[in-house]
């Protein structure tokens, strides 16, 4: 996968930015459309972005300003979220249905963001309705400065690899199997990026089948980047007589601790060093393996691929390497991040918590005759206007700020109800998963800290073993069945952010919320970004809405130096405003 080009204007060099300090900007487009694909050997349609499955990678530097204009060819409505970026002070851009109005179809809309003190392994993918199990996704990778070192030797190069589960059925029909209140059953197959697995058994694989090869060279360190973006299907990932050396997860450096293979939950990343040490006597097996489910059964649900030595002599045989036992990974206190002071000097466990949300979901019930899903008993409906839209034009009843911050005992409900968050305050939430099948936690808009897991019904005695020293910072995390993991999280980020389970029949059967966080005080846009001059309008505000003229709209078109101009001026303007 290659990187997406620059499209012109890297500004700080335009006018009067540099001499004020102006941070880059850098411009992408993203068009999404169908393709024809057979990633399991059965032709179907798959979401492609410019063309390509997966979508290219968007690669950018610590604090720089994201323009990225996204087309929509899909015949239907799309919107793109950016996992793991903070998207500090804008989540009018996060692009989830709770802060954004969807693109239309034929339409176009362009996302501006700063990658504002963050480094690292995201990915990019569409939010509604399914679609990422069709594809659309992509790697978006934050470099350091060169003013912040790295805490490794700079790699010989950098290896993307998308790992997920895969069904031969488009979003669509998973879709309305899980309307029809069905369960979506075992996955057709895993993928690697976007293909199906090298034939090590001629009895699972059929012939024929395209698979990922990666290229590498003796003697050289890569540093890998591997993202799971599946359904719902937790993968072990190993690389077969390698060691995987994790170094950070989610823009996050952490203690290095090498590994032979690593548990990676649907929606995480994680970046590992891999050194070539081998000797070339032939290639050798990259493997993405079904977790938490019966191995036997799901032999089929397994990616591979290949690791190819320069010189090497022979193709990969025999079986594959063994599946592994746990996981354990702690934030590396000694790493630089992505501003100039050590990481870990945030002493989380030191801070008092100023709230308490415990967060439990069962398995999915019937509600009005649907099969649905649900935290606390509400299972989320998606307001008609976004929640920020309705606060800034005063749409009445759009929402309502009565989300309980613990489980209730009754039937549960369907509901837009969202957390009344406050601004500043440190809050601990426990994720409590009595569902059958382990699941993943995302908060949009932050990092937090994982301080415990354990299972059975959490209670405050658990505190008592919570890592309130190193713990790992991320945005998700798994959560197994039967189980409980807490995380704590400071909330200096305004805004409205998605709080949901990434395991997308569960979130699209409605386990997600909102939460809300103002600052009250801030009459001047200084913690939070006015709504875009683009914004698009739906739901009450749908009046408000201009027809988008074709191929223009009032987007930004990358390369067009009178719009880098204006967006220079406008980052000065903001920055003064600070």
């Amino acid at each position: 996968m290659g990187t997406v080009g620059l499209l012109g204007c890297i500004c700080v060099a335009l006018l009067f930015g540099l001499c004020l300090g102006a941070d880059p900007f850098a411009n992408f487009e993203l068009e999404y459309s169908y393709i024809t694909a057979s990633p399991l050997g059965v032709p179907q349609q798959v979401i492609a972005v410019n063309g390509k499955f997966p979508g290219p990678v968007i690669n950018v530097t610590t604090n720089y300003n994201v323009v990225v204009n996204v087309k929509n060819k899909l015949g239907e409505d799309l919107l793109v979220t950016w996992s793991g970026i903070q998207m500090r002070r804008v989540s009018w851009q996060d692009g989830v249905l709770g802060t954004n109005c969807p693109i239309p179809a034929n339409w176009n809309w362009t996302y501006q963001f700063q990658v504002k003190d963050q480094i690292g392994s995201f990915f990019y993918f569409p939010s509604l309705n399914m679609q990422r199990a069709n594809g659309g996704v992509g790697p978006f990778v934050i470099m350091n400065r060169d003013i912040i070192p790295i805490p490794f030797d700079t790699p010989e190069g950098d290896i993307e690899i998308i790992i997920g589960d895969w069904y031969t059925r488009n979003h669509t029909a998973l879709r309305n199997a899980l309307d029809n209140g069905q369960d979506l059953g075992m996955p057709d197959g895993v993928l690697i990026n976007g293909k199906g697995p090298y034939r090590y058994n001629t009895t699972l694989v059929p012939d024929g089948i395209e698979y990922e090869t990666i290229n590498v060279d003796p003697g050289k360190t890569y540093r890998v980047r591997v993202h799971n973006v599946g359904v719902s299907t937790c993968l072990n990932f190993r690389i077969q007589n390698h060691n995987l050396l994790l170094a950070e997860t989610e823009g996050y450096y952490t203690s290095q601790q090498n590994y032979t293979s690593l548990d990676i939950h649907v929606g995480q990343s994680y970046t590992f060093l891999v050194t070539t040490d081998q000797n070339a006597s032939s290639d050798y097996y990259i493997v993405a393996s079904a977790r938490m489910v019966n191995e036997s059964l799901w032999q089929r649900v397994t990616g591979v691929a290949v690791l190819h030595y320069s010189n090497s002599k022979g193709n990969v045989s025999g079986p594959l390497p063994d599946p592994p036992n746990d996981i354990y990974d702690r934030q590396n206190g000694t790493a630089s991040g992505a501003r100039p002071n050590p990481q870990g000097s945030f002493h989380y466990g030191s801070i008092n918590v100023t709230d308490v949300y415990v967060l439990q979901n069962l398995p999915p019930t019937m509600i009005g005759g649907k099969l649905r899903a649900a935290y606390n008993g509400i299972s989320f409906v998606n307001p008609k206007t976004p929640i920020r839209l309705a606060d800034v034009y005063n749409v009445k009843g759009d929402y309502k700020l009565d989300f309980p911050n613990k489980p209730v005992d009754r039937p549960p409900v369907q509901d837009t109800s969202i957390i009344n968050a406050t601004y500043k305050g440190f809050i601990e939430i426990i994720l409590q998963n009595n569902d059958t099948v382990v699941q993943s936690f995302h908060l949009s808009g932050y990092s937090f800290f994982v301080v415990g897991m354990g299972f059975g019904e959490w209670s405050e005695n658990n505190r008592g073993s919570y890592n309130k020293w190193d713990a790992i910072s991320r945005s998700t995390v798994q959560v197994f069945p039967g189980g409980w993991t807490a995380v704590y999280v400071s909330l200096d980020n305004v805004g409205v952010w998605n709080l949901r389970t990434e395991n997308l029949d569960r979130w699209y059967l409605g386990q997600e919320t909102y939460m809300r966080i103002i600052n009250p005080e801030d009459a001047g846009n200084k913690t939070e970004f006015p709504v875009p001059d683009n914004a698009l309008f739906c739901g009450a505000l749908s009046n408000m809405q201009k027809p988008q003229k074709p191929s223009s709209a009032g987007v930004i078109h990358a390369g067009s130096k009178l719009h880098c101009i204006l967006f220079v001026v406008y980052a000065v303007v903001l920055a003064l405003m600070r």
